[in-house]
């Protein structure tokens, strides 16, 4: 009886680990929006949601984007945002001081693409 209570114990800690790894949007402060204006130095085009890294205050900043699905329906493409292309992305930074951003809206020229 304990052998099967053992494998359902782990299969549960296995499949709730991806979850408490990923991270809620609570840890940001969506009470002060921020604007930076740049290029990506990096760029992860996949899911569960893209990814990108760029400079800002003397740090390399991650930047969290919605999934790919979702941006390239709304109209926004990989090339758009290719590294070394400029962008403005509006969105809010971690509470806790991490060099991280939840990118609500990127804007390309007179383009803008909201995210979530």
């Amino acid at each position: 009886m304990r052998f099967p209570m053992l494998i359902a114990a782990v299969a549960l800690a296995a499949t709730a680990l991806p979850v408490a790894a990923h991270h809620g949007w609570s840890s940001y402060d969506e009470s002060k929006p921020v604007t930076l204006n740049g290029s990506f130095a990096e760029l992860s085009w996949g899911n569960p949601h893209g990814a990108a890294k760029m400079r800002w205050k003397g740090k390399l900043w991650d930047v969290i984007l919605a999934p790919t699905s979702r941006m390239e329906a709304r109209g926004l493409s990989r090339a758009e945002v290719e590294p070394g292309k400029r962008v403005r992305l509006t969105g809010y930074i971690r509470r806790d001081g991490t060099a991280e951003m939840r990118v609500e809206r990127v804007m390309i020229g007179d383009k803008t693409v909201e995210l979530r």
